[in-house]
């Protein structure tokens, strides 16, 4: 397996290395708000929609294989996913407190990767998103005139209480540890184990 994936990706590789432009990529997620309830639609590709279980996978740009043929999703994309969900939802029962009447809206999410950093072809290159932009388009119920002020309000409380957008501005502490047994030929077992915080 590790021969296989190492012969997929030296090709992309070795063309990031000839065209490093190419190895950057915006990715998108989008959902949709309505009148109905406090929630917010994801869009999703057919493959993935039909799938029972989700399944993370590579990148098409780092060796994955096409995601409306495999249903594997990249962890970017649910990355940005899980903030236009977050996003919509905050942003809906926001919008209900604040009696502002929302008949429907569009949240959507881009974030920039560069994969040279995830593929290791430049050490310089960082891994994970160098942006994300987080947008809303709604259109309000007629009739009833909400004034700039409370928009404004909408905006920033929405900004204030969506879980998944504080918790990327404001970076947590997090810890990472790794633990695994192997056991050898004679049957005599030994466990592995590696941590830090970062």
């Amino acid at each position: 397996m590790a021969a296989a994936l190492r012969e997929k990706q030296a090709p992309i590789k070795d063309g990031y290395k000839s065209d490093p432009s190419s190895a950057v990529v915006t990715l998108s997620s989008s959902g949709t708000l309505d009148s109905s309830s406090i929630t917010c639609k994801i869009d999703t590709g057919k493959a993935i929609h039909d799938a029972k279980q989700k399944v993370a996978g590579l990148h098409q740009k780092a060796g994955g294989d096409d995601p409306e043929i495999s249903g594997e999703l990249c962890s970017g994309d649910m990355l940005l996913e899980a903030l236009v969900a977050c996003a919509g939802v905050t942003l809906k029962a926001v919008a209900t407190a604040l009696d502002i009447p929302i008949q429907e809206g569009m949240v959507t999410a881009e974030g920039d990767l560069d994969f040279k950093g995830t593929m290791g072809v430049d050490r310089n290159a960082p891994v994970g998103f160098t942006a994300i932009r987080l947008g809303f388009v709604l259109q309000l119920e007629p009739g009833k005139d909400v004034p700039e002020e409370k928009i404004e309000k909408l905006g920033k409380l929405t900004e204030r209480y969506c879980v998944v957008l504080q918790t990327i501005a404001k970076k947590p502490e997090i810890r990472v540890s790794l633990q695994g047994n192997q056991e050898s030929e004679h049957g005599i077992g030994k466990s592995l184990a590696w941590g830090q915080k970062c």
